[in-house]
């Protein structure tokens, strides 16, 4: 009971200071005012990591790198961590185990991007609708704009159906590509003992 718990503390602030980062490299990468609330509270909550790491890691093309690889990191230390906790014998100090884990990382940063997009997409159609002038709303356009914009098309009665068809293109691609894909690196994991 007591390391389901610690299992599920690990996992989730985690999983949360991922999403944040991944918050943070999407906003840059959608040039959003750095004024905005929502960017300064990204910003302010991850800082004290990202930061320091850009000294090392400079912007490569435009794009904040030591963002993208403090998340790649985190995850990838919280999938070490859980592995270590876990019931099944994983030997993490045998160098095939690195390619697998590097590849379900990089799978799960994938699909929580996509989550991220499906989460700002529900949050921009309910505004839509309750509050069209709220002060998110420019910056949920700005991140989501690029993804809705080839769905555009998709209106019955007036009504934009671009959300719904996004949401559907997303949820195909969690269940299937990735799900496969997941599950084959999982056993290559549990091959590697």
């Amino acid at each position: 009971m007591l390391l389901e718990t610690l299992h599920f503390l690990i996992k989730t602030i985690s999983e949360l200071f991922v999403l944040v980062l991944l918050l943070r490299f999407y906003l840059q990468l959608a040039r959003a005012p750095f004024r905005h609330p929502l960017t300064q509270f990204v910003m302010a909550v991850s800082n004290f990591a990202v930061l320091p790491l850009r000294r090392v890691l400079p912007a490569w093309r435009g794009y904040d790198t030591a963002t993208m690889v403090l998340a790649w990191a985190v995850s990838m230390l919280t999938m070490a961590v859980l592995m270590w906790l876990d019931v099944w014998p994983y030997n993490l100090l045998n160098p095939q185990i690195l390619l697998p884990m590097t590849m379900l990382v990089l799978l799960q940063l994938f699909s929580q991007s996509l989550y991220l997009l499906m989460g700002a997409v529900m949050v921009l159609a309910i505004l839509s609708w309750t509050n069209p002038y709220n002060g998110l709303r420019p910056v949920l356009e700005l991140l989501t704009r690029p993804y809705l914009q080839p769905f555009r098309k998709a209106q019955l009665g007036g009504v934009d159906l671009s959300p719904l068809v996004l949401f559907l293109v997303i949820q195909v691609i969690l269940m299937l590509p990735l799900r496969v894909l997941e599950n084959f690196f999982l056993t290559q994991l549990k091959t590697v003992v």
